[in-house]
């Protein structure tokens, strides 16, 4: 474990510095991503990493797909039966407001053992980690597997570039026996948290246009209808704005009733900090008293969030004017084994329908990427996930679903439907992913590697 810690500092702090002040914002955030060149440079940052860290024998590449953003595929052979396919992403969520003064997206600070920045914990750690804990078993002269890391740049988009990847490097794939993935959340800093399911998402704009221009609106108000208004009334037709709930049958799935214990088991060893590490504002409580309730929410229930606008003017240029149409970007979370294509149907023939006061109203989605849950844990996984828990940070294992999306996770479900999943991460209380502030735990991104050259031991 020393080791793991001094290579972190030495060789993986340093370059997950470089990779912080790196923009390389996904696709869906940057359109113009191929110009500018910061996927580029940061496919390159860790190209150059693993290759001055290569194991014998390994073999890599920067694999390119003409109009697709770039793939890290590398290749390192075992010396026991098995195989293995490790996953992480390069690409980042835009900046986002509210940082702290002295910190920002692409500004890496450290403090409090923590490191600062946006994509270092979601998941620009990974290929780094990856590498380190197979470096740790080679170290060891311990036996390893076949093992594969690919590392895509379009996940926070959806990963659509990455089925034609998958189909191009199919034969180099192979069909993996385990699949480790480390772009998930811990429940806490004190154990190994395994990610049992991940909800599905549709991302989209919902537009309402009731005038071609905007008018006086002490002229116009009572007769023209607000296209706020209408917004308002639209999208009470998915959830009530009252509690929350999202009604329509086509956004829900019956929850497993192990899911259940799972969750129960998770706010028992939580408690508050489910919802306590959201930073509420004063006097602000929880959806929900019951702990497992909360758990089962953001991992299980399909939930609705409104994550942009467009057609307001800011509060200090806002006139009397009725203006003549607003556009909202809606967010909706959906259970992991919903299935995506078919909820982005019926969210828009749900907005869409019987339009109020004919108003003009259209629902563009962009993204339509379904969700994941894990298939029966293997004995020898558990086992080996509990005890290496334990080894690292004397505590056991815990198992809980994710509220995030990971679409890679279902595309692998679907294609290797044998294969046993690791699905886990640093993303745990205050480190806010794709918000402001967002940050690396550095010790327990250690202590995770240690864990993860564990598991991959295990298998052999």
């Amino acid at each position: 474990m020393k080791r793991i810690e001094q290579f972190w500092d030495d060789a993986i702090v340093p370059t997950l510095i470089d990779y912080i002040k790196i923009p390389a914002k996904s696709p869906h955030f940057d359109r113009g991503w191929e110009k500018n060149g910061y996927i580029e440079d940061a496919v390159t940052l860790a190209d150059d990493w693993c290759r001055r860290h290569a194991l014998p024998g390994m073999k890599q590449e920067i694999v390119r797909l003409p109009g697709r953003t770039p793939v890290l595929f590398i290749e390192i052979p075992g010396t026991s039966k098995g195989n293995i396919l490790m996953y992480g992403h390069l690409d980042k969520q835009p900046e986002m407001t509210g940082w702290r003064e002295g910190f920002g997206p692409w500004i890496p600070v450290i403090e409090d053992g923590k490191l600062y920045g946006r994509g270092g914990a979601d998941d620009g750690y990974a290929v780094f980690s990856s590498l380190s804990s197979i470096h740790f078993l080679k170290e060891e002269k311990r036996d390893i597997p076949n093992i594969k890391i690919l590392i895509e740049c379009c996940e926070e988009s959806g990963s659509y570039d990455l089925p034609p990847y998958l189909e191009h490097l199919s034969s180099r794939i192979g069909t993996p026996d385990l699949v480790i993935a480390l772009d998930s959340g811990c429940g806490n800093y004190e154990q190994l948290w395994g990610t049992t399911s991940l909800r599905g998402l549709v991302n989209g704009v919902l537009t309402v246009e009731v005038l071609t221009e905007g008018v006086h609106s002490g002229d116009a108000s009572g007769v023209v209808a607000s296209s706020f208004r209408i917004l308002r009334e639209l999208l009470e037709r998915v959830d009530d704005s009252g509690t929350g709930v999202v009604s329509h049958a086509a956004f829900h799935a019956p929850i497993p009733p192990e899911r259940g214990e799972q969750a129960k088991a998770a706010a028992k060893v939580l408690g508050d900090t489910i919802w306590r590490k959201f930073p509420f504002v004063e006097g602000m409580k929880p959806m929900a008293p019951d702990l497992a309730d909360l758990v089962l929410n953001r991992t299980w229930r399909p939930m609705l969030a409104v994550t942009g606008a467009e057609g307001m003017p800011p509060v200090a240029s806002a006139g009397n004017v009725l203006r003549p149409k607003t556009s909202l970007a809606l967010s909706l979370r959906l259970p992991p084994t919903v299935q995506a294509d078919a909820a982005a149907l019926a969210l828009k023939t749900l907005l869409e329908k019987d339009p109020p006061y004919g108003a003009r109203v259209s629902f563009e989605y962009g993204q339509a990427a379904t969700g994941w849950s894990a298939p029966q844990l293997a004995p020898w996984l558990e086992k080996a996930v509990g005890e290496t828990s334990q080894r690292h940070y004397g505590k056991d294992a815990m198992w809980m679903g994710e509220g995030g999306t990971i679409p890679f996770m279902a595309m692998l479900g679907v294609k290797f439907p044998k294969a046993q999943f690791l699905i886990t991460g640093v993303l745990g209380p205050h480190s806010n992913a794709h918000g402001p502030n967002e940050f690396l735990h550095l010790a327990y991104a250690k202590k995770l590697t240690a864990c993860v050259a564990d598991v991959i031991a295990a298998l052999s």
